[in-house]
């Protein structure tokens, strides 16, 4: 088998939900959730074997409905959040909830035949409409964690303890534009969350609920994501409805630092490398997986020379051009999300709504040419 060949796995039911687990940074982990209106629906726990290519999963139950974004907490290994959707009473009932994972992560069937659930610890309440996503504190507050429904921006105090889940602070939308997604910057003492709002990004701080910036008209149609550089403050990037993904810097967002355009349909999930930030990988309904370069406007470009190297090291750490280093076509479906792996920065996953898991790693060659 050849090194950088995928190994792919197949949820029993469709799904559009996948996250790293953010506490775990020893191993490889996943987080898959699945979306059925007929069956019970499911967390798949991942766990990746890269010497082996070979997948151990763990199978939870998730009765609250169909899941719709799960997030993982990187304070605690075993805390997950979920948005969910069910219908009841012929009304489609929203919601977010906190889970913890039970003390064994068990692959097989309990002792009753039926997989394991995980224990609920709290339910975020009082949301409009559907919850789009949940956001865990990126400073390892564990009791910190914001929610976002298509109008509404929360920021909760959550006690673990007493199951119970306390608002912060909020604020709403005027009438017309609706939040689409949500990411929380790491920088900044972690008091700024950016959100998709329509075609453009708004950024709030989250104790007074003040926007601190706004990248009006960031796309000529809808904003599906965003993300914060890791390693360079201000420094965003986002993907639109119209194929595009572009790259801020939210002090001066009258033009984009850069403009991509590798997809032929909508951008679901764009990502920065958690450590090597000239990567990102990008995903879309055109079933393609892309992975970007761009050193030019990263933390740390390549082909940086050092003073002490002589002519033939200073020749081999040319730069990698900004640009496409490869793609990814394992997925017949659209591709609704794209992660790194907190533990290996060589390793990303992607989902498509066919339930169809692609574990791929970065290309043996560019991997070499980022460390030497």
């Amino acid at each position: 088998m050849e090194d950088d060949a995928p190994v792919i796995y197949g949820l029993e039911f469709q799904g559009r939900a996948l996250a790293p687990r953010a506490g775990e940074n020893d191993s490889i982990h996943f987080f898959v959730g699945t979306q059925s209106l007929k069956h019970d629906n499911q967390v798949h726990l991942l766990e990746f074997d890269d010497d082996n290519n070979y997948i151990e999963k763990s199978i939870f139950l998730h009765l609250a409905g169909e899941i719709n974004h799960i997030s993982s907490s990187p304070a605690d290994r075993d805390l997950l959040a979920t948005c969910y959707s069910k219908v009841e009473e012929n009304k489609l009932r929203s919601g977010a909830c906190v889970w913890r994972l039970p003390a064994r992560e068990a692959p097989s069937l309990g002792s009753s035949g039926t997989l394991p659930s995980m224990d609920e610890m709290c339910q975020l309440r009082g949301h409009d409409g559907q919850v789009k996503c949940t956001l865990w504190h990126p400073g390892g507050e564990a009791n910190r964690i914001v929610s976002l429904d298509h109008k509404n921006l929360r920021l909760w105090d959550l006690n673990i303890g007493s199951s119970s889940a306390k608002e912060v602070s909020s604020t709403t939308l005027d009438v017309r534009p609706t939040f689409n997604h949500a990411r929380w910057n790491p920088h900044l003492n972690c008091v700024q969350v950016a959100t998709a709002v329509d075609s453009s990004v708004i950024g709030w701080d989250v104790r007074s609920m003040k926007r601190t910036f706004t990248i009006d008209n960031a796309h000529g149609q809808l904003v599906r994501d965003l993300d914060f550089n890791p390693n360079r403050q201000y420094h965003l990037v986002t993907g639109g409805d119209d194929c595009l993904v572009k790259f801020w810097d939210t002090r001066n967002s009258s033009e984009p630092l850069k403009t991509c355009k590798n997809h032929s349909h909508w951008v679901w999930s764009v990502r920065y490398n958690h450590f090597h930030d000239q990567m990102i990988v990008s995903s879309s309904s055109d079933s393609r997986v892309v992975l970007l370069n761009m050193s030019s406007i990263s933390s740390e470009p390549l082909g940086q020379a050092d003073d002490e190297e002589d002519g033939e090291e200073r020749e081999a750490r040319q730069p990698i051009p900004d640009g496409v280093l490869s793609r990814y076509e394992e997925h017949e479906d659209s591709v609704y999300a794209a992660e790194w792996s907190t533990a290996d920065p060589w390793i990303f996953a992607s989902l498509s709504y066919d339930g169809r898991v692609v574990i791929n790693r970065v290309p043996r060659a560019i991997k070499y040419k980022i460390l030497l």
